[in-house]
């Protein structure tokens, strides 16, 4: 497949917005938008009204902008909206205090305290432990021939290292895991899935908090590193989990009771968001990543070749055009204006809710030359796929390391790995935040050990 820039709508009415031909393919929607009504209000399929922002110079300001608080308290909702602008759940189980729902000074508190986690020396730390794990599934599979990469391989590999980070006991990880599951399969369903999913999850913290609280009673010498966790611990395939005080979540609760004023629902809400939001995105920047190197054989040649060489530089910019071309965020969570303001020539009302349309910012041609192509060397490439200001992605150094090792490891043990069928018969899921596929089936000559 060659890349040739996608046709898109001339001008006229706008296109039919949340469709499955448009969860296939948004790019040509974006496109129309960013150039006919850049900041454009719409009524979403929850029946929320909200304005969308796609050209990148207002995306990036409004990344930025104090003025757009992630706090839902300032949005009135109405009745027929109520609950409708955060993830489903979290309000009832009490995990709304987390990064993704709360403003400076709180923001800046609760994010120093999880900060030193996610250093590029921590994540260095933690990079054979990622390529053990990666290994692991891809032993999994390797001899078959033939596997679904997102079940198999994309969604298991973020899940049991995020649990590993926390602290979660290696015989609690595939609860961790369905219940993630559950999460991504009703993503753009019935509510209720992914609200049973968060109350499971929300009581379990709870308990292990409490656990874990009791155990660093036993544990009086603090960490040499404070307040935060040390090495974290070993994958479920038979390595141990990190002892009490030795991983994030311990770190958080010894934060709790050495001055820091984190409650037990700031704990929970915080290891909650860091799992609910550390795995999907990593998921998708996986299946989107692997699917376009699939459907782009020249592109995946030139870095198959690096690899062969030793050679680690266009691995490193190739994941930051993966995560520009075909992102694992489309939109970026919830903003809310806490006056009036304008954004793109619109004037926004108090209160208003404002969604920044990252797959559409990081496609404008006004600051991407050739964007609907994808060029693994690209080096001007300040995209927007995890974000700016503030709320940039805590956990980008972690998503791209494990990015990178998922893909350069698939490439290098599975050299003939091709789709398994038609692409257009994949289906991506439907959902408003989240863009990845639902399967990718591959077939592949079995590994030989």
């Amino acid at each position: 497949m060659t890349d040739q820039p996608h046709p898109h709508p001339s001008s006229g009415p706008t296109p039919d917005l949340f469709t499955w031909e448009f969860a296939t393919n948004p790019y040509p929607t974006y496109a129309w938008l960013r150039e006919h009504a850049p900041v454009h209000k719409t009524r979403l399929p929850s029946g929320v009204e909200a304005w969308l922002v796609t050209r990148y110079v207002d995306a990036k300001h409004a990344l930025a902008d104090p003025r757009l608080s992630k706090n839902p308290a300032h949005h009135d909702e109405p009745a027929h909206a109520k609950g409708k602008t955060g993830i489903p759940g979290e309000r009832k189980a009490e995990l709304m205090t987390h990064l993704l729902n709360i403003d400076p000074p709180d923001h800046t508190r609760l994010r120093r305290l999880v900060s030193k986690a996610f250093t590029p020396r921590r994540v260095a730390e933690f990079a054979p432990r990622v390529q053990e794990l990666t290994n692991d599934l891809i032993d999994r599979f390797a001899d078959d021939g033939s596997a679904d990469l997102i079940h198999d391989f994309a969604f298991p590999l973020p899940i049991y290292a995020i649990c590993d980070l926390l602290g979660v006991p290696r015989e609690d990880q595939d609860d961790f895991r369905d219940w993630a599951g559950m999460m991504i399969r009703h993503g753009g369903g019935p509510r209720g899935g992914v609200a049973r999913s968060v109350k499971k999850m929300r009581s379990y913290l709870a308990d292990l908090i409490h656990r874990k609280r009791e155990a660093l009673s036993d544990t009086p010498t603090p960490h040499p590193d404070g307040n935060l966790p040390g090495t974290p611990g070993r994958n479920p395939s038979g390595t141990p989990t990190p002892p009490p005080g030795e991983d994030l979540l311990s770190g958080l609760i010894r934060a709790s009771d050495h001055g820091e004023h984190l409650t037990e629902n700031e704990a929970a809400a915080m290891a909650f968001i860091l799992l609910f939001a550390g795995f999907e995105t990593t998921v998708n920047l996986i299946g989107n990543g692997t699917y376009a190197l699939l459907t782009h054989p020249e592109q995946r040649a030139r870095l198959e070749k690096s690899l062969a060489a030793g050679e680690r530089d266009l691995l490193e910019t190739g994941v930051e055009e993966l995560l520009r071309y075909d992102g694992p965020v489309e939109l970026a969570t919830w903003r809310f204006a806490t006056r009036p303001l304008t954004l793109g020539g619109q004037d926004i009302a108090a209160g208003d809710p404002v969604l920044v349309v990252l797959a559409a910012a990081d496609r404008d041609p006004e600051r991407f030359a050739d964007p609907d192509v994808l060029d693994l060397g690209r080096r001007d490439n300040q995209h927007l796929g995890y974000g700016h200001g503030i709320h940039y992605c805590l956990g980008a150094p972690l998503a791209r390391l494990e990015g990178q090792t998922a893909l350069a490891t698939l490439l290098t043990r599975l050299p003939d790995l091709q789709l398994a069928g038609d692409p257009a018969d994949l289906r991506w899921r439907g959902g408003l935040i989240m863009r990845g596929l639902r399967t990718l089936p591959v077939e592949f000559t079995p590994e030989r050990r």
